[in-house]
C-alpha cells in the first residue's frame, strides 16, 4: 500500500480541521479596540485548540515519517484518529458559545481524550507491523507521553464539573508536554536523512 496517499489524505484533513476552527472566529461589528475584549476567550480557545492541531499534525508527521510499511488496519487506526481529530471543532465552539461551562468542558477533555487514545492506538497497530528493532517501535513503544496525556485529561473531565478552569490549565498543561516532538526520533530521522544524502 501507499504511505504517501494516507499522508497526503491526513495532510488534508488536518488544514480542513484548523480552517473550520478559524470559521468560528466572528469579527465584532464595532471598529472599536474595545469590541475585541468579549472575543478574549474565544480566541484563547482558538488558540490552544490550533495548538493541539499543530502538535499532533507534527506528531502524525514524525511517527509516518518513521513508518516503513502500512496495512488496512494502519488505515482504519489513521482514519479512526482523523476522525477523533476532526470533532476538535465542534467541542471548541461549544466550549466559546456557553463561556467555559462545566459540560463543554468536560466534553472537550473527553475529546482530546479521545484523539490521544485514538493515536496511541494508531501507534500500536503500526507496532505489529514493523519488526522489533524498527525505529518507530524502539523509540516510542513506551508511549509514555499518550499514557500521562490520557490519565491527566481522565483526571481533568470530572474536575470540569467543580472547576472548569482548572481543567482547562491542564489541556494546556498536556499540549505543553506534547510540544516538541519526540525527540529521540527526531535526531533518528535526520540522522537517517544525512546517511541516504550520502
Amino acid at each position: 500500500m501507499n504511505k504517501s496517499r494516507m499522508e497526503a489524505f491526513s495532510d488534508g484533513l488536518f488544514a480542513v480541521v484548523i480552517t473550520i476552527m478559524v470559521l468560528e472566529l466572528n469579527a465584532p461589528m464595532d471598529a472599536g479596540v474595545k469590541s475585541l475584549a468579549p472575543l478574549i476567550p474565544i480566541f484563547l480557545s482558538y488558540v490552544l485548540s490550533f495548538i493541539y492541531g499543530a502538535i499532533f499534525w507534527i506528531n502524525h508527521h514524525h511517527l509516518l515519517a518513521a513508518t516503513r510499511k502500512i496495512n488496512g488496519p494502519v488505515l482504519w487506526a489513521n482514519l479512526n484518529f482523523l476522525f477523533w481529530l476532526s470533532l476538535i471543532p465542534f467541542f471548541t465552539a461549544w466550549v466559546d458559545e456557553n463561556h467555559a461551562a462545566a459540560v463543554p468542558v468536560a466534553a472537550y477533555g473527553g475529546a482530546l481524550f479521545m484523539v490521544v487514545a485514538s493515536y496511541r492506538l494508531l501507534e500500536l497497530v503500526l507496532f505489529r507491523i514493523h519488526d522489533a528493532d524498527a525505529l518507530l517501535v524502539r523509540i516510542l513503544r513506551p508511549g509514555r507521553r499518550e499514557k500521562f496525556s490520557m490519565w491527566a485529561f481522565l483526571v481533568a473531565v470530572p474536575i470540569a464539573f467543580i472547576q472548569p478552569y482548572v481543567s482547562l490549565a491542564i489541556y494546556v498543561i498536556v499540549a505543553l508536554v506534547w510540544f516538541m516532538p519526540e525527540r529521540a526520533l527526531e535526531r533518528a530521522l535526520a540522522k537517517k536523512d544525512i546517511c541516504e544524502v550520502r
